[in-house]
């Protein structure tokens, strides 16, 4: 008789978790690096005409980008981003 090996599924499905939340795993610069720069470029945070006033705003528009883009990110990477822009570009107070 064939005995089951439970082995192999439960290794696949630990690895798509962790795919699944490699993200996650990500700081805030490495996910602008990899993600916001390519696009933007650093000069977007201090050109004049700034079209966000606020930390609460600079998030909204974080997430419109990863919803555009499609990224899938979790909220707390969101903030994360959010968060590493306002301490280095924008020096909004919460």
């Amino acid at each position: 008789m064939l005995e089951r090996q439970p082995t192999p599924i439960l290794a696949c499905a630990g690895l798509l978790v962790c795919m699944a939340n490699a993200t996650a795993a990500e700081t805030a610069q490495e996910l602008y690096q990899h993600r916001c720069i390519g696009c933007h470029g650093s000069g977007i945070h201090t050109r004049m005409g700034c079209k966000v006033g606020s930390a609460e705003e600079l998030e909204t528009q974080v997430r419109r980008c990863e919803l555009g883009l499609g990224l899938n990110w979790f909220d707390e990477d969101v903030a994360k981003v959010a968060d590493y822009l306002n301490q280095n570009f924008y020096h909004f107070k919460h």
